[in-house]
Parts: C-alpha cells; structure tokens; sequence
C-alpha cells in the first residue's frame, strides 16, 4: 500500500485535468494540486477545496480557517502537518477559482471521480475521519441533510468519524447559534484526535 500511496501522490500532484476550467475562472490560476497524505496516517481531514492561501503556499489549511481547526483539533501546527500522522484530502485538490462576485467556486466534480476510490483504497481504514463542511458530508456520509442537521448528529459518527462545520470566519455567526457545538462536541474531538495520535 505504501507504494502505491506514494505513486497515487505523484499521480495526483502532476494532474492537469481542471487546467481548462481554471484558466476560464475569474483568477486563471493553473492548477497547483495539494496532496496530502503519507502512508501511516491515522487521521483523516476530509474538506472541500483549497483557497488562494493555500494554493500559494502548497500547504492545506494555511490560512484562518487553519488557525480555527487546529485550535478545534487541540494541534499543533507541527502536528497539523505531519503526514505520516495526519492525511488531508479534500474533495477537489486544487484551489477552484472565484466566480465573478469573488465567491470560491465548488470543487469540481472530476477530481473526486478520478482520485478518490483509488486514494481512500490505498489509505485504508483510519481510526478517524473528520469531514469538514457540507461537500464533504454529503460524499463520505451520504447524508442530504443541512450542515447544522448534520453537525448536531455527530454521536451517531463516533467513533470512527465526526462532522464539523466549516471553520470559515464566514461561520462564526453558526458558531455562536450553536453553543453546543464548543461546549459538547469539541471536548470529545480533542479527546478522540489525542487518543488517535498517541
């Protein structure tokens, strides 16, 4: 497995496919796929798509919404981004553009189809799966629910799996309609994540 992990990451780094779709985006930003997984890893943060930061930088969660899900998690940078613990595979590898309004667009269906199946195989079973945000949700969980429906269900996931909100500033609204969220499911995420990574 570990082989074919690591070919699956140069596979995956090298991908062109979107570079049409990206160039007629309002950004024209070629493709720059962020592959985030060694072999090994215990922890999975399944998301929705990198942003601008993160296509800069090459580095998943290199932004504020990084900062508030390690701070959610209860990791450390370092731990954050330690491959062999920790895999990061979000629906779309690429940063998908902004539409004309400056709104990110949705992760484009073609990565997923082409990556995933392979990549969860080559991954195997993690002791934990974290799915942030409702693209995430509706393909791991196979839920149609909202967010906060699916959120507030998180016991029904443990313990192999927990839903979280996105950690968009955007959000911080949600967070303050949902005090449960702080108070009772985070406890229990950072118990889990320590328990997982030790």
């Amino acid at each position: 497995m570990s082989e074919r992990l690591t070919t699956l990451k140069e596979e995956i780094t090298a991908c062109r496919l979107c570079a049409e779709r990206f160039a007629a985006t309002a950004t024209r930003h070629s493709p720059r796929p962020v592959a985030w997984f060694r072999p090994g890893a215990r922890l999975l943060i399944a998301g929705q798509a990198p942003g601008m930061r993160v296509h800069k930088s090459g580095r998943p969660f290199d932004d504020p919404s990084g900062d508030r899900l390690r701070d959610w998690l209860g990791l450390s940078e370092a731990e954050f981004w330690d491959q062999s613990r920790v895999a990061i595979v979000p629906m779309a590898f690429c940063f998908p553009g902004y539409d004309a309004k400056g709104s990110d667009l949705p992760p484009p269906p073609v990565c997923r189809a082409t990556w995933h199946d392979p990549l969860f195989a080559a991954l195997g079973p993690l002791p934990l799966r974290i799915y942030v945000g409702g693209h995430a949700h509706r393909y791991h969980l196979g839920t149609r629910a909202g967010v906060t429906e699916t959120v507030a269900a998180w016991r029904d996931h443990l313990p192999h799996a927990l839903p979280l909100p996105h950690p968009s500033w955007r959000n911080t609204g949600w967070l303050k309609r949902n005090p449960w969220f702080e108070a009772e499911l985070l406890p229990v995420l950072r118990a889990r994540v320590r328990e997982v990574l030790t």
